[in-house]
């Protein structure tokens, strides 16, 4: 029995590309750690641009696998990238899974680490910095009480020109930034989601192709043994 050149040459083109999507995402990691000041309030929720590129090394390291294993029909690397594949399924799964169910506990986590940073004042002056930069980018003034959280009003609690006037008062934005934070740890994780299930769809793909054509190449040896 031949192998299948439809199953074989989709299964190379199909990680040829996931090759092709590791180095953009290392490329990105890198361009985004190297020009981009993180900010430590946010970043400690957020993946970080080191784990962006350790995501990006692993994936081309798998498409390159998947891509000899089709052309050569190599049995071996096809497995192993069966099983990387299959590793990374179940991860991004339960990821979103106790993603899903517990945002609840991860908000409740987040405004006890917020808590820990007032009085604002008594803060190391890098920390405070980056209150002040999430201040100015949200439009809000304070952590959790709002601008009774600083000793002294900073400019960043000041309303800009194009800030709407419902978020200010008496030129100082109104709104604590907790309730801020979590909108756009929500936003950012619901988009990290989509991704994460996107690419498990994917990788479901990869994982039957590369299977189908481990089993063809496997009958395909034992006929010619046989022979």
């Amino acid at each position: 029995m031949a192998v299948n050149k439809c199953v074989k040459y989709l299964l190379f083109f199909f990680n040829l590309l996931f090759w092709v999507c590791g180095c953009v995402i290392l490329g990105v990691g890198i361009y985004l750690k190297v020009t981009k000041g993180g900010n430590q309030i946010t970043d400690q929720y957020l993946p970080s641009f080191d784990l962006m590129i350790a995501i990006g090394v692993i994936i081309m390291v798998i498409g390159f696998l998947g891509c000899c294993g089709a052309y050569k029909e190599s049995r071996c690397m096809l497995l192993v990238f069966f099983v990387f594949l299959l590793l990374i399924f179940i991860l991004l799964l339960a990821a979103g899974i106790l993603a899903a169910i517990g945002e609840g506990k991860v908000n409740d986590w987040i405004k006890k680490k917020l808590e820990e940073l007032t009085p604002i004042s008594n803060q190391k002056p890098e920390v405070i910095a980056d209150i002040e930069k999430l201040q100015r980018e949200l439009m809000c003034c304070g952590l959790m009480k709002g601008p009774s959280d600083w000793t002294k009003i900073p400019d960043s609690c000041r309303c800009n020109s194009t800030a709407p006037a419902n978020v200010c008062d008496n030129g100082i934005y109104k709104d604590p930034c907790y309730e801020k934070i979590i909108s756009y740890m929500k936003d950012n994780m619901e988009v990290s989601l989509g991704i994460a299930f996107a690419f498990a769809a994917i990788l479901l793909f990869g994982m039957v192709f590369s299977m189908m054509l481990y089993c063809q190449i496997g009958r395909k040896w034992q006929k010619l043994t046989l022979a």
